[in-house]
């Protein structure tokens, strides 16, 4: 059984709406439009925890929290030779790994 809780959520103001909405990084096709913004995210955990229970009583398979999974570190990213090349040289004048250089640039 997912807990509901423990999805990624936001709240941004909406400029064409001129209201709040509250969104679930899980479940990128619902919205909560609300003029207050705590309304907005009360208004998409409960949509959210609708959708989850409706789903596994239907058997469906449940969307895991992106906070509950495990990542290893590792991602690959193809970029073109020049910028390879580039990055390398920018590593090496900091002295440092590309692998630190480019994890510092992200991060940052």
């Amino acid at each position: 059984m997912v807990n509901h809780n423990h999805y990624c959520y936001r709240v941004t103001w909406s400029v064409e709406d001129e209201e709040f909405v509250g969104l679930c990084v899980e479940y990128p096709s619902l919205s909560y439009l609300h003029e207050d913004r705590y309304a907005a995210l009360e208004g998409i955990t409960n949509l959210v925890k609708e959708i989850v229970a409706d789903m596994e009583a239907n058997g469906e398979k449940v969307p895991e929290p992106i906070a509950e999974k495990s990542y290893s570190g590792k991602f690959q990213v193809r970029i073109t030779p020049e910028l390879h090349r580039k990055l390398a040289i920018e590593a090496a004048e900091e002295n440092v790994s590309l692998n630190r250089y480019v994890s510092h640039k992200l991060a940052s």
